[in-house]
């Protein structure tokens, strides 16, 4: 059965920075995050229920940008929430307070 994927208002916070980041790096490089990351959200509808890390939280490593996508699942409901963005050479705690 397919989840649902329900992205919380700071994690589209995090995405947006991303994309405006990348655009003024690079025109279009932008797009290409937001497909990429599309991509891995349609994988997570699939099949979310990759390995626990941080209590309930499970993190989906993107392909060809060093992001990763922090989320919880619940399994009863057949949602899947993303709760943030983040560049890997952050320190993964500070989102914390979004679980």
């Amino acid at each position: 059965m397919r989840f649902v994927v329900v992205i919380d208002p700071l994690a589209i916070r995090d995405i947006q920075e991303t994309i405006n980041y990348y655009d003024e790096q690079s025109n279009g490089l932008g797009k290409r995050f937001e497909s990429v990351l599309n991509s891995h959200f349609s994988t997570l509808k699939k099949n979310p229920l990759l390995r626990i890390r941080y209590d309930k939280v499970r993190c989906l490593t993107l392909k060809k940008f060093p992001f990763m996508v922090y989320f919880t699942v619940d399994e009863n409901q057949k949602v899947v929430t993303i709760r943030a963005v983040f560049h890997t050479s952050l320190n993964p705690l500070n989102w914390d307070n979004r679980k």
